[in-house]
């Protein structure tokens, strides 16, 4: 197993709870950061346009991806040029399709051909894949957001998948493949395996950090030791 700081996949952070963004900003290995509107109503938010210009006045030497919420593509385009606007590590987020099912690779083509960095989010076919990639500009930075983890919630093993995402984002060469929703801290050894670019993680993986490489021994008696502090604590009889 690699150590952190010789990985080639860099991490992002996954979040929108202000604090917990501004921790990971500050750690040397979160190369940059991400959120979406189901994370922001978790985290409370309620103005979206005065959250995100929060964020981005403390965090500009990072890229951080902002997600469009509407679910026509007249309204997504307008969005994305003001979101766009906010900053110049700014990414904004497109889902691959509306809610009717409705293609925005046609939305995709015209933001990247006004130089709009995307980061196009939600998919996971190789279809998809296909055609975010021909709908990009060769110049123009992308990411491309692969849910892994919700394809392994399917009991489909990702790697097959991904490995084929990395090779056909070569035809791009400033789009970057991201591995999203992983569900579990090896996820990130697994995208470095296959040359993924990015891996977005969420908070509660990212403080598993520490564990990389512990001792399974140690970790184990930690284990014991944990189930026996918990049942003095709630004073178990039998």
């Amino acid at each position: 197993m690699k150590p952190l700081d010789q990985l080639g996949v860099k991490i992002f952070a996954d979040g929108a709870d202000k604090a917990g963004m501004l921790e990971m900003h500050a750690k040397p290995y979160i190369k940059g950061l991400t959120t979406n509107p189901t994370l922001m109503r978790k985290a409370g938010i309620t103005d979206y346009r005065t959250f995100a210009k929060e964020i981005l006045d403390l965090i500009r030497d990072k890229p951080i991806s902002f997600e469009v919420f509407s679910d026509d593509f007249t309204e997504m385009e307008r969005q994305a040029m003001e979101i766009a606007s906010w900053g110049r590590n700014v990414f904004v987020k497109i889902p691959i399709t509306n809610t009717k099912s409705e293609s925005s690779c046609d939305l995709v083509h015209r933001l990247a051909a006004r130089r709009v960095q995307l980061n196009i989010t939600a998919l996971m076919t190789l279809q998809q894949v296909r055609s975010v990639v021909d709908a990009l500009q060769a110049d123009t930075p992308a990411y491309v957001s692969v849910f892994a983890g919700r394809i392994a919630d399917t009991g489909r093993d990702p790697m097959p998948l991904m490995s084929a995402a990395v090779q056909l984002l070569a035809l791009k060469p400033r789009a970057e493949l991201i591995w999203a929703s992983p569900r579990e801290l090896l996820n990130i050894f697994h995208a470095d395996q296959i040359g993924c670019h990015v891996i977005t993680v969420t908070n509660d993986i990212l403080k598993r950090l520490e564990l990389v490489g512990k001792d399974l021994g140690e970790y184990s008696l930690d284990t014991v030791k944990m189930f026996r502090s918990d049942a003095v604590a709630a004073n178990f009889r039998l």
